[in-house]
């Protein structure tokens, strides 16, 4: 599995100690926040390697002389984990005000080299009122444009059409611990079509490891995902709500694979549009749904079939209900996952080797889910990451005999 390797608490502990007995000049005293100038140097959480303090928020703006490129790498990384790094986590932008952000990080996961655009990057940590870490400790430098090597790679596409591609490709396997963030930019007036030609990437039944993540507009924001992916199977083609996509790849320290290229093209706005998850963009949001009379009185019967409700399903899933609870006519459950076949959007949390999600069923016994009873649910995604249920929403109860057509249809291209 990617990530075995990973360090366990034992090697975390080890490596901070070891930081900790390094007395020399190169590893200065960590504050937080702070203006850093020249060709290179440390930024860390406040106290590192010790615990980091509770809510605070920390910057750090770096620059590098005029012509270079910051590269920033993390040496070492110990935050609070949630799934979607929500409580404790560093942000890094391109640029110093109104600045790109290209990436979120938490728990123990290191990411690849971060290349900004230009001289300057900001580092931004936010802490809440828990910590669960050491923090953080990273290095960064200055890097010609064009000579930053083929561990790097990502940048800012403005052309009509382009291609981009892991590094190495096709001639080897990417590499380990690589981040790559391209940010594709059309005219006002129109959208961009993307198109996976060939893909191959470490596979992970929730993509944990090595993964390819798409957001519409122009930063790494979970609301505005459009997917994740992983596997050997490339993603439908997509398209844009508005005139800038990005693209997030990272793999980690452990399995690579051929790795993938892509296309883009820009478009005009009046042509119709789809995505690689249509519903997200032909349902209203359903953050605010509530149980109202009218839609709670229709008949509870769900339509259509398995296959007929996969594609149109923002999450598709196998799994047991563990918690319920009412509340505003509601009925609010927490799944623990036994299979996941279409992830979308959807919050997933992760207690060691357990992982779950929270649902919502609008109408509480529409359709109904009972507390240790196994289910094939499928259903929409709100904003804030929760499986929306509606009455007319595909559930029925999961036997080990539907996991093979469910697999079947897991590789099916929507």
């Amino acid at each position: 599995m990617g990530g075995a390797s990973a360090c366990i608490p034992l090697c975390l502990l080890l490596a901070a100690a070891q930081l900790a007995r390094l007395q020399t000049p190169e590893r200065p005293a960590f504050t937080c926040g702070g203006i850093l100038t020249g060709e290179s140097g440390f930024i860390g959480s406040e106290g590192f390697p010790g615990m980091y303090p509770p809510n605070s928020k920390c910057t750090w703006k770096i620059t590098v002389p005029e012509g270079k490129v910051v590269v920033l790498n993390f040496r070492f990384i110990d935050l609070e984990s949630d799934n979607l790094c929500r409580y404790d986590f560093v942000d890094v932008y391109n640029g110093h005000a109104n600045a790109q952000r290209i990436g979120r990080f938490c728990g123990t996961f290191r990411p690849g080299s971060l290349v900004a655009n230009g001289n300057k990057m900001m580092v931004q940590m936010i802490s809440d009122a828990n910590t669960a870490g050491s923090g953080f400790m990273a290095t960064f430098s200055a890097a010609a444009p064009d000579g930053k090597g083929d561990r790097y790679c990502g940048g800012r596409l403005e052309k009509p059409s382009g291609s981009f591609k892991t590094p190495n490709w096709p001639d080897r396997d990417y590499p380990v611990g690589v981040t790559c963030v391209w940010h594709i930019v059309a005219p006002k007036n129109q959208l961009i079509e993307l198109k996976f030609e060939k893909f191959d990437v470490e596979r992970d039944n929730y993509c944990r490891y090595d993964y390819v993540a798409v957001f519409n507009g122009g930063e790494v924001n979970d609301a505005k995902r459009i997917g994740k992916y992983c596997g050997d199977s490339p993603p439908v083609p997509i398209v844009s709500e508005r005139n800038e996509l990005l693209i997030q790849f990272l793999s980690d320290l452990s399995l690579t694979a051929d790795g993938f290229i892509g296309h883009y093209k820009f478009r005009p706005k009046k042509l119709p549009t789809t995505t690689a998850m249509p519903v997200t963009t032909t349902i209203p949001v359903t953050t605010g749904l509530k149980p109202t009379v009218a839609l709670c009185q229709q008949k509870c019967r769900r339509m259509g079939t398995l296959e007929s409700n996969y594609c149109s399903s923002n999450f598709v899933l196998a799994g047991t209900v563990i918690t319920t609870v009412t509340r505003g006519g509601s009925l609010h459950a927490t799944v623990s996952i036994i299979s996941i076949y279409r992830e979308g959007s959807l919050a997933i949390q992760q207690a060691g080797k357990n992982m779950s999600v929270k649902l919502t069923v609008v109408c509480k016994q529409c359709p109904l889910l009972r507390r240790g009873l196994n289910y094939i649910i499928m259903g929409q995604v709100g904003e804030d990451g929760r499986g929306k249920i509606m009455p007319n929403s595909f559930v029925r109860m999961f036997k080990n005999k539907n996991q093979k057509p469910m697999n079947a249809l897991k590789n099916k291209q929507c």
